[in-house]
């Protein structure tokens, strides 16, 4: 089969043996894979001499399944996450906790997205966030969009800055209020919000070179308020800003309870509902039903939807002019799917 391979910094679509069906786990065929710019752009820098897959986000339909899984329906869509099962590549082998059903009215593109998705609802919940209290999200690319519409989603106002006033008009189109292209503008909507006391809890999804953006979030939050790291940023910080307001400086991993725990992931042994509410898979159930009752939007999130072959133009798209491109999907062809996709053709066709 094909999948997309990474070796000494350079992206290939190459032949690698195809996954055989195991007891506990099902085979999907892929539709759609979504690009992670933030994880697969630092795995594919790091220049490894040996070839590793890349991906964790896909959409695709059971075609067949090992023993303890019959209670998944071949034929069904699915959303799948979480490597080194969900990949870029034409098939999946995916155990039960990661992979949750695709509704028939929500459209497999968006689904994809699912890995992402249940990054951002868990970063929500590790702010702890309650209805009415208000959230400053630093970076509007294609993850801090979706934690902003997950937070409004939840009753919560939300304050997005990016200086790039593209991303912040799309963040506005869809929904939030309160949009920054510098700090000043931040902190006048805080004055307005919280009558000056700061924000409950700052969310920093920017990636790259970020310095400051700790101290900055500091200086937003109100006293014993959360700042939150999601993207890959630098935890380096002003102890004396940090000690004055008694504030929290958190890290989110990935999607939630469960992930990198075999137990979890590769046994199917879930985690008791009554003490751990939301797992990982509960996360992914819980953003596609969003995407499903239209809380959320995620195709004007993405720019552009590639097909397999051509994955090394998305990914040097997303490193030479990553402002361009938000989110980015590659599409695979399925056997026996004739489903009309608008918004791929369209992409495609602007290639």
């Amino acid at each position: 089969m094909k999948a997309v391979l990474s070796q000494n910094g350079e992206i290939n679509v190459a032949e690698i043996p195809a996954p055989v069906l195991e007891d506990g786990f099902v085979l999907v065929e892929t539709e759609y894979s979504a690009i992670s710019p933030g994880t697969e752009m630092m795995m594919n820098g790091a220049n490894r001499p040996k070839p590793i897959v890349l991906g964790y986000s896909a959409a695709g339909i059971i075609r067949s399944r090992g023993k303890g899984m019959e209670h998944w329906p071949e034929g069904q869509r699915v959303a799948c996450y979480g490597g080194p099962y969900a990949k870029h590549a034409e098939w999946l082998l995916m155990p039960q906790h990661l992979m949750v059903p695709v509704p028939e009215h929500v459209r497999p593109l968006e689904a994809s997205t699912v890995g992402l998705g249940a990054i951002a609802v868990h970063a929500v919940r590790q702010a702890d966030l309650k209805f009415g209290e208000t959230l400053v999200l630093i970076g509007a690319g294609i993850l801090g969009q979706l934690i902003a519409q997950i937070a409004r989603a939840a009753g919560c106002r939300v304050i997005v800055y990016d200086l790039l006033e593209a991303r912040c008009s799309i963040a506005e189109s869809l929904g939030i209020r309160h949009i920054a292209v510098n700090p000043e503008q931040v902190s006048s909507h805080l004055e307005q919000l919280t009558a000056g006391m700061g924000a409950d809890a700052v969310m920093i999804c920017a990636g790259g070179k970020s310095g400051g953006l700790v101290d900055q979030a500091l200086e937003w939050v109100r006293n014993q308020g959360k700042v939150l790291l999601v993207g890959d940023v630098k935890a380096d910080f002003s102890r004396e800003l940090m000690f004055g307001k008694e504030a929290q400086v958190l890290i989110s991993r990935a999607g939630g309870p469960g992930r990198y725990d075999p137990v979890y992931e590769k046994q199917g042994i879930d985690y008791p509902y009554g003490y751990v509410r939301w797992t990982e898979g509960r996360n992914m159930a819980e953003y596609i039903r969003l995407i499903a009752e239209g809380d959320i939007q995620v195709g004007p999130l993405i720019s552009k939807v590639f097909p397999l072959e051509r994955s090394a133009d998305a990914f040097r798209q997303y490193a030479q002019s990553p402002a361009e491109l938000l989110g980015a999907v590659l599409a695979y062809p399925v056997t026996g799917v004739q489903e009309a996709e608008p918004a791929a053709a369209q992409a495609h066709e602007g290639q």
